[in-house]
This record gives structure tokens, C-alpha cells and sequence, in this order.
């Protein structure tokens, strides 16, 4: 084997975690390299967050149309979401990110190299024929989807496969009932796809508040969206040229694609991380509170590898500048995971903050709820949207906002401003007062606290 490369830094995966620990470390005036076994990028832009919202985007601009098309939109009524040239523009977004990634990282004086790294030794890993000598190693490597204990589960197409559908399959099975389900369902059924969504419990999309999934619900199966409630799946075949999936309450149910859709957990296979005595319990990595690993303290991690806050890509961000501040001036920075916003982008969407009735409940019975519908909102009835609400908590004599859950067209924009007014420790009444430009999404603020 040729001789070691010596790095003060050698960072595992180029997602928005590892980019930012490595331009940040680089910064500093460390040598630095990133490898990557896929493409340069990362999960969110180039399987992620971003080419879904790309469809998103499409399919909302469709579904406003047809909204619309009784007051105005001349021919909105025949629209629909033609998922072909969604995708050839979703590829125009895509595309770039590698190239443009791996230049950005080499102009910065970081090392790019490609494949599948493995540890030799606590501070010392090989990619192919390459040895890398790292005086810390960032581990920021991304999730996949879990595995899950299915007779045929081998033949679940990924939400990545998904997203690379040329075209759309006259039928799919969404096993699980989470993000990944209910968006991808709902660009599916836009882009004239017959939709099964299997959820093994009453709860889907369980983190958010109850009240508002139950709209989301009603507007999903309005769409011609099955929702399979109580149905956990337990088989999967091929049938003809496509699929059946079998429930353990005896139902069946038959579509050409069948899609993986019961989350996704730290991408850590093939790292032989036992060789850098990088201790793993229960699948995920063990980590000290400033995230880094408690038996090799060369070795740090973040975003959806170190698994420690809410799967999104602002907590990756977040977990990035912790660590790179960890490692370049001491262990004395903890992760902050208190006030994070969270949407799931199906139309409409459906977007929270803080705490849900039942936790606030739990801690404080007296909780003050404020909740009500805004389908008749300026902003909300002028999309042609039916399906809008919002619930808010707020702490008795405080007034502190302790939890704000929204459903609707801009739901997703509007609950970064409650996040703000949480994390600024803003009490409901003096958000109410803010003025904000009208009519808007923000200025229904007003109206859900007066």
C-alpha cells in the first residue's frame, strides 16, 4: 500500500454537513479532504429536499390553477402535473451540484476524492488504493432508508428512485405513513397516479399535531388518495409486471411501484468503523454531547449520521458549525435542537414548531389553546385552498408561545416566523402587535393570537 497522505482533517461524505466543516476547517488552515462514495452533493440537493420542492413547485402551481379555474384561470380545470418535463427541469437544478460542488471544494483548497471510504485504525482510512492519515475524521455520511423486516422488501423502490421516475407509474403503494409517503403521494396522484398510502397504526405523520393531520387527511383521501389505516405491511411479491403487498390484517393491495416509505436511518454500512473503534449502539453512532464519538475522540460527527437532532437539513447546518467549532477550539459547544420548524410539503402543506398539545399538556395542563380555521382568510381564499387551520400553545400567565402548528398554502414561511418570536422569547401578545406587510400569510398572525 502506498504511503499515508496526512490530513488534519478528513471529512466523510459532501452533504451540507461535511461541506461546511471542511470549508470551515480549511478556513482555519487545516489541510483538508472530503470523500464521497456517490456524487458529489450530498442527500438534500441532489435526492432530497430540493428536487422534491422542484416538483412541489410544479405540482402547487397545477393544483392553484385548478383551484382557481372557477374564477378566472381560463382552462385550469384540464391541468395537471406532467411529471416528464417536471423532471427534465427538476434535472436542470440536480445536474450541476456535483461538478459544481467538487470545484468549489478544490478552489478552497480542499481535497475531493471519490469512493467508498473504510477505517484502517482510529486515525487512519483507506478509499480504494488511497491511505489517509487524518488527525480528526468527520463522519457526515448522510441516512438511508431503514431496513425493514418485510418478506420481499428487496423490492421497494427508494424515495431516490422516485424522484428519477421517467415517468409515472399508473399506481403506487406507499408503505409508511411519513414525510417521504404523503409527499411523494401527493405529487403521484397530481401527475394522475392511482395512490395507496399504507400505515401500520392510526397515527400518520405522527410528529405533528393531531388536529391539523386529521384535515391534511381528509384533504388527501379528497384527492383520491387511499389512506390504508391499521394496514401493516408484512409481504411483498411480484405480480405480473408489478407488485403485490400483503397486511398482516389480511388485506392486499396490487400496484405497479411499490415505494419504501418508513423512514430512514445513519448511512454507516461499509465503513468498517469497528477498525476505527468507533462505537455504534443500536445502529447509531455513540456520541458525547458535543458530538463527538465517546471511544475515538479523534472522530466527530453530524447531520443525519450522528442522528442526534431532527433529520433536516438546517440541523445538519446547525450540527456542522458546532462541531467545526468543537474541533478548532476545544469541546465546549452543545447542539441546541429546542426550537426547530418542520413541513411536510404536501399541498397543502403542513408545518410546525415547539411543542404539540399533548407534550405541552403533559408538562402544563392548564396550556392555553388557540385554534381555528383560515380557509376563509384573505390569504387562503383567494388560493381557492379549503383545507387551512393552525393551533397555537401558549404558557398561562407567561404568555410565552410554547408550540405553533399550521395547515395551509404558506404555512411553511409563516412557521419560521413563530420560530423566530420562540427562540427570541417572544410572548404571544407582543407578536401579535408586530406589523407585517398586507395581505400576506404573516399578517394572519395577528388573527390567530388576538
Amino acid at each position: 500500500m502506498p504511503d499515508s497522505e496526512q490530513f488534519d482533517l478528513v471529512v466523510l461524505g459532501s452533504g451540507s454537513a461535511g461541506t461546511k466543516v471542511a470549508t470551515t476547517c480549511r478556513k482555519a488552515g487545516w489541510s483538508v479532504a472530503v470523500v464521497e462514495a456517490r456524487d458529489f452533493g450530498g442527500t438534500c440537493a441532489l435526492r432530497g429536499c430540493e428536487p422534491k420542492k422542484v416538483f412541489w413547485t410544479v405540482a402547487e402551481a397545477t393544483e392553484r390553477a385548478r383551484n382557481l379555474a372557477p374564477h378566472g384561470v381560463a382552462g385550469g380545470d384540464a391541468l395537471r402535473l406532467d411529471w416528464t418535463a417536471a423532471q427534465a427541469f427538476k434535472h436542470s437544478f440536480t445536474d450541476p451540484v456535483p461538478e459544481n460542488r467538487e470545484a468549489a471544494l478544490r478552489a478552497a483548497g480542499i481535497v475531493p476524492i471519490h469512493g467508498q471510504p473504510r477505517f484502517l485504525a482510529p486515525d487512519a482510512l483507506t478509499v480504494g488504493e488511497r491511505r489517509l492519515a487524518a488527525r480528526h475524521v468527520l463522519i457526515a455520511t448522510g441516512a438511508a432508508p431503514a431496513h425493514l423486516p418485510i418478506e420481499g422488501a428487496d423490492l421497494l423502490a427508494t424515495s431516490d428512485d422516485f424522484l428519477l421516475l421517467d415517468a409515472m407509474p399508473e399506481s403506487l403503494v406507499m408503505v409508511g405513513g411519513g414525510y417521504i409517503a404523503f409527499e411523494c403521494a401527493h405529487l403521484a396522484a397530481r401527475a394522475g397516479a392511482r395512490v395507496t398510502i399504507l400505515q401500520a397504526d392510526d397515527r400518520p405523520l405522527a410528529q405533528f399535531e393531531p388536529d391539523l393531520v386529521a384535515r391534511l387527511l381528509e384533504r388527501t383521501r379528497g384527492l383520491g388518495i387511499e389512506v390504508a389505516l391499521g394496514c401493516k405491511a408484512s409481504r411483498i411479491a411480484r405480480q405480473g409486471a408489478g407488485f403485490a403487498v400483503a397486511c398482516e390484517n389480511g388485506r392486499e393491495f396490487q400496484a405497479a411501484l411499490v415505494v419504501h416509505g418508513l423512514g430512514r436511518s445513519p448511512s454507516l454500512q461499509d465503513l468498517a468503523l469497528e477498525a476505527g473503534q468507533v462505537a455504534v449502539e443500536k445502529g447509531r453512532l455513540s456520541l458525547d454531547p458535543y458530538l463527538r464519538s465517546t471511544s475515538n475522540p479523534r472522530v466527530f460527527a453530524a447531520g443525519d449520521a450522528a442522528a442526534q437532532g431532527p433529520a433536516l437539513t438546517p440541523v445538519a447546518s446547525h450540527d456542522a458549525a458546532v462541531v467545526a467549532r468543537n474541533m478548532l477550539e476545544g469541546c465546549h459547544t452543545k447542539p441546541d435542537y429546542g426550537v426547530v420548524p418542520s413541513a411536510v410539503f404536501t399541498i397543502p402543506p403542513l408545518a410546525s414548531v415547539g411543542l404539540t398539545e399533548a407534550a405541552a399538556r403533559a408538562a402544563n395542563p392548564d396550556v392555553e389553546v388557540r385554534q381555528g380555521d383560515m380557509a376563509g382568510y384573505q390569504s387562503v381564499r383567494r388560493t381557492g385552498e379549503t383545507a387551512a387551520a393552525y393551533k397555537l400553545l401558549v404558557a398561562p400567565g407567561s404568555g410565552q408561545i410554547l408550540g405553533a402548528h399550521l395547515l395551509g398554502p404558506e404555512a411553511p414561511e409563516v412557521i419560521n416566523v413563530f420560530a423566530v418570536a420562540m427562540r427570541a422569547g417572544m410572548t404571544a401578545d407582543a407578536l401579535a402587535r408586530m406589523m407585517t406587510a398586507y395581505p400576506t400569510g404573516g399578517s394572519n398572525i395577528s388573527s390567530m393570537l388576538g
